[in-house]
């Protein structure tokens, strides 16, 4: 079973960031009608200076549609992703805005001088330490920063990206995030729905999946029969596209005789 992908419906890691990278979802498709909306959305969204917050289920393509919104803007500065759980410890804010006591790996300017021009991409912005959210803020609104232990702003441009993986509001009811911040980022909400609604977009991530990991490893290309197919599109897929890609993976490994059948995709 062969679909054609027409290359406008598709948006793939390679396209947005050449290299190497730690990116849970490497390919989305644009076919379904809700993901036809995503798409339009995000050129809309890309045309503004809005903040914007992707909101989605992990495993469903948010760090890509922000390198491809980055990229749509033509902001002529670097993307500069950072995983806001990653942020040290009792070093947050001297990482994200800098520091002149020492020097850390995000540099004197810290990761949002870093960004300056382009677009600073907050990964999961819901694990930002609360006592940095409204120094975020305000560093958006004044587009200036000071670096720990100065008495100096700094001027910057940049634009924020954000993503998280639930729902902010709830976290905003619970006191955990800041209701001023949240009420910023929602001007340019990009909600991304999980693969799971997205029914007509599952065949052909499926076969580009197949496609790039046959090539790979230098493998014959085989097909998906029918019972493959169908097995595919009714499955919940609670880890959405990274799910999809190893269940494919596997599937390319295991099929026999040119065929993957609803056997080998080890689908409970």
């Amino acid at each position: 079973m062969t679909l054609y992908q027409s290359p406008d419906t598709i948006l793939t890691l390679e396209q947005v960031a050449p290299g190497p990278l730690s990116i849970r979802a490497k390919a989305l498709v644009f076919v379904d009608p809700a993901s036809r909306h995503l798409h339009t959305e995000l050129e809309r969204l890309a045309a503004t200076p809005l903040a914007v917050l992707i909101q989605g289920e992990t495993g469903t393509g948010k760090e890509l549609l922000a390198r491809q919104l980055h990229s749509a803007s033509q902001r002529p500065g670097p993307f500069v992703a950072i995983n806001c759980g990653a942020l040290s410890k009792g070093r947050a804010e001297e990482e994200l805005f800098g520091t002149q006591l020492q020097a850390l790996p995000s540099g004197r300017t810290g990761w949002y001088g870093a960004a300056n021009g382009g677009t600073l991409y907050l990964d999961e912005i819901g694990d930002l330490p609360r006592a940095l959210q409204a120094k975020l803020l305000t560093a958006l609104q004044t587009h200036e920063i000071r670096p720990v232990g100065t008495g100096h702003y700094t001027p910057v441009d940049v634009r924020l990206i954000a993503s998280s993986s639930f729902d902010l509001a709830r976290a905003v009811q619970a006191g955990t995030f800041n209701a001023h911040l949240h009420e910023y980022l929602t001007d340019g909400l990009l909600p991304v729905p999980p693969l799971r609604l997205r029914v007509a977009d599952i065949l052909p991530l499926a076969e580009y999946f197949l496609a790039i990991h046959a090539q790979r490893l230098e493998l014959p290309l085989p097909a998906f029969d029918e019972g493959a197919a169908s097995r595919l599109q009714a499955h919940r897929w609670p880890g959405n596209i990274r799910e999809l890609e190893q269940v494919v993976h596997l599937a390319l490994l295991t099929s026999q005789n040119g065929l993957i059948s609803e056997q080998d995709l080890h689908l409970v």
